[in-house]
């Protein structure tokens, strides 16, 4: 027996075994691509946070060249784009409001630092100091 498939009223379209196929190939297609997707994801966010606090930090040495010292803690790093009345002040060293991390969590500034005049520190993905992998720290001095 022969079935030929008729047009009904001038309409096309997908069967929905079609769409079934379609979606099951992209579903497999996605649980391939994703695992090895996720870790550079990862890694990116922590290249940007490093980049981020060489921008800061730089933002900071151009604080400390026009007023002759760097933000106190009080201060922040908010006074790289407000004048916390400091009298030599030429700012604002940074175009936009100092960023968040790229876990959208704060980034820490210390002054005096551990490692040096001062400290700036992201904490990772999960906020909290140490970790590992995508959770450990980024401190200005490395």
């Amino acid at each position: 027996m022969l079935f030929i498939s008729k047009k009904r009223n001038g309409q096309s379209g997908f069967t929905l075994i079609e769409m079934i196929v379609v979606m099951v190939m992209i579903a497999l297609l996605a649980a391939l691509v994703a695992p090895r997707l996720f870790p550079k994801l990862g890694k990116g966010k922590q290249a940007a946070a490093k980049a981020q606090i060489e921008l800061l930090g730089q933002a900071l040495d151009h604080f400390r060249l026009d007023t002759g010292r760097y933000p106190t803690g009080q201060e922040g790093l908010a006074a790289l784009t407000h004048n916390p009345g400091v009298e030599k002040w030429e700012g604002p060293y940074l175009k936009k409001e100092v960023p968040a991390d790229p876990w959208g969590k704060p980034y820490y500034y210390k002054t005096p630092g551990e490692h040096g005049e001062y400290d700036l520190i992201s904490y990772g993905r999960d906020g909290a100091q140490g970790g590992e992998g995508e959770d450990q720290d980024i401190v200005s001095s490395e």
